[in-house]
């Protein structure tokens, strides 16, 4: 069951904070815009509102909150109504699939990882941003999820955990990237894009799928 109900009711708030927290928007952007480089054909799963998909010249996106999905059409995003657990596309048809701060809301991770796979070209690639648990912003939303209108229902991974998944899923040479080393309320400029993971509270990871399996 997908858990629509906070952005089905609040979507309008949901993408305000990317107005409130625009250093923080902007430092996540460039995140994954760099992992990602040229997209090609490609998606992103739980599109939200948009807001990375339109910036990042992404034309396609899956959404399961209707109110969501319809912000992200008027920033010229062709969405399918879905789910990350069943992708309404044909194997091996798209060059990248992309997922930010979504695989906290889906109920299958390893589903959803193993979906990009099949949609996947051999060589394409899956770029998945999340907030990193071990991080501090992480814990912030961990320990205040409960009165937290979109995270109560969220289940948050670490940047160690997402790599498992992906490998599990079968994708291959695994990068990461991560920003915001600051928090977002207090940041006046996006903060720099860094190699790795452990320091930044947004970390974004690139795999590829196998040219031959």
């Amino acid at each position: 069951m997908p858990k629509t109900k906070a952005f089905d009711d609040f979507a309008g708030e949901y993408d305000h904070w990317f107005v409130a927290h625009a250093a923080a928007y902007e430092s996540e952007l460039e995140a994954v815009r760099v992992a990602l480089g040229e997209p090609g054909r490609c998606v992103e799963i739980g599109v939200g509102t948009g807001r990375f998909a339109a910036p990042l010249g992404i034309e396609l996106g899956v959404e399961p909150s209707a109110a969501a999905a319809e912000l992200a059409r008027a920033r010229g995003i062709e969405v399918v109504e879905g789910v990350a657990e069943k992708l309404p596309y044909e194997e091996a048809t798209l060059d990248s699939v992309l997922m930010v701060t979504t695989i906290c809301f889906v109920d299958d991770p390893q589903l959803a990882l193993s979906e990009m796979h099949r949609v996947l070209k051999p060589g394409g690639k899956a770029v998945v941003g999340l907030i990193d648990a071990d991080s501090a912003l992480g814990h912030e939303y961990r320990s205040r999820a409960a009165k937290s209108r979109f995270y109560a229902v969220a289940t948050f991974f670490t940047a160690a955990q997402v790599g498992e998944l992906l490998t599990r899923a079968g994708f291959v040479q695994l990068e990461c990237w991560q920003t915001l080393f600051s928090p977002p309320a207090a940041m006046a400029q996006p903060d720099p894009v860094k190699p790795g993971c452990g320091e930044g509270s947004f970390v974004v990871m690139r795999a590829s799928k196998p040219q031959t399996e």
